[in-house]
């Protein structure tokens, strides 16, 4: 398997995409790709189509897949404030097999999404419109079909504030709907989603709840445990959970001992002090372990480092969806999530893009998230 990344920057697009096919096609040693991932800037959007067709006469791919951006992410780098192109080009080992498909707005809950049998798919890459695509019943989908098949991916995002973007599949670009990229066969994904929280205090089992109001943990108001497990805090996480405070709720209860990663994040979206219930965005069920997270840079930092840690060697290529409330608004510098993932797993041909949201497993189940680093680390089988 080989796989090479590139990223060209500037307003003139078709500068950007040539110094971006450049860097991706080099480690194919001339050979074309079978498929090739592209994350354009908004700012190219009058120019997508004449965009992708030229990536396509040029890089003579079997398939193209790829989505509009508001930043874009190559190696080690993320321009947050720059437009620019973002491409990985993947020639895959004998024996892979490979679909890429647009799936309309209508079609999200068809049969076969990802165009292959059920286990020959060993991983999915979903990119998605976020203004006409119910990706909760895509997501549910592609669960029904294709069950324990890791999907990856994230919503496309444009211009701040505007409600548009496009999905690129060949040389069409679309402003709704999906695309499935499927892999099988000898080709597989391993996902790596991190929410960027740290735990605090102790797990509680919830003891009454009824769609996403808690009322009682551990058989006290809810309200009650989530004061005393702040006051326990010392000082310093105190202050840090001003502003950052979230629920986690474990996705196995069969654990001696929950950690980072056990946990579906969600915000906590309300408070009763004289009822004693809390209000989060979930539906979390009796019986389910529950866990309060600070969410800020440093824990964020430790979680992607504790994800990554002992992947080195193994993936060919990755491809990083990244919340747009991460990067240096959250850590304070540039490139902080690609930077890691280098200095992690190495070398590693890589692109991605900053997104409405991302998508990724906790468990055995695929969510949509937030201010979450969801990476697809490809690799033959």
């Amino acid at each position: 398997m080989r796989a090479g990344s590139g990223l060209g920057l500037g307003q003139d697009w078709r500068q950007a995409l040539r110094v971006a096919l450049e860097g991706a096609l080099a480690p194919l040693e001339g050979e074309a790709p079978d498929l090739l991932v592209l994350f354009a800037s908004a700012s190219y959007r009058q120019a997508y189509a004449q965009l992708l067709a030229e990536a396509a006469d040029r890089a003579r791919a079997t398939e193209v897949a790829g989505c509009s951006a508001s930043g874009v992410i190559s190696g080690a780098r993320e321009v947050e404030q720059e437009a620019g192109v973002a491409a990985l080009a993947l020639r895959l080992p004998p024996g892979s097999l490979l679909n890429v498909r647009h799936v309309s707005a209508e079609e999200v809950d068809g049969a076969d999404l990802a165009g292959m049998p059920t286990r020959a798919c060993h991983g999915i890459v979903l990119l998605a419109d976020p203004f006409s695509t119910d990706v909760g019943t895509l997501i549910a989908t592609l669960e029904r079909d294709y069950p324990g098949v890791p999907i990856v991916g994230g919503l496309a995002t444009g211009f701040p504030g505007a409600h548009w973007t496009a999905v690129f599949h060949g040389a069409h670009a679309s402003e709704d709907g999906a695309v499935v990229v499927g892999l099988g066969g000898s080709v597989g994904l391993r996902p790596v989603v991190s929410q960027g929280c740290e735990p605090i205090g102790e797990p509680w089992t919830v003891t009454d709840a009824s769609e996403h109001i808690v009322r009682s943990i551990g058989t006290r108001p809810a309200y009650q445990v989530l004061v005393e497990t702040i006051q326990a805090l010392d000082p310093a996480q105190r202050e840090r959970v001003s502003g950052n405070l979230l629920v986690g709720l474990a996705m196995n209860e069969y654990r001696d001992e929950f950690r980072r990663g056990d946990f579906l994040i969600r915000n906590l979206i309300g408070i009763d002090p004289s009822s004693g219930a809390i209000a989060i965005a979930a539906e979390p069920r009796v019986g389910q372990t529950l866990q309060f997270q600070i969410r800020d840079a440093r824990a964020a930092d430790e979680e992607l480092r504790h994800m990554l840690h002992g992947l080195a060697g193994g993936p060919a290529a990755a491809l990083l969806f990244a919340c747009n409330g991460r990067g240096a608004g959250l850590f304070g510098a540039p490139d902080h999530d690609a930077r890691t993932v280098r200095e992690l797993l190495g070398p590693l041909p890589l692109a991605g893009l900053f997104c409405n949201g991302e998508i990724g497993p906790v468990g055995a189940a695929t969510y949509l998230h937030g201010f979450t680093a969801s990476l697809a680390l490809i690799a033959p089988i």
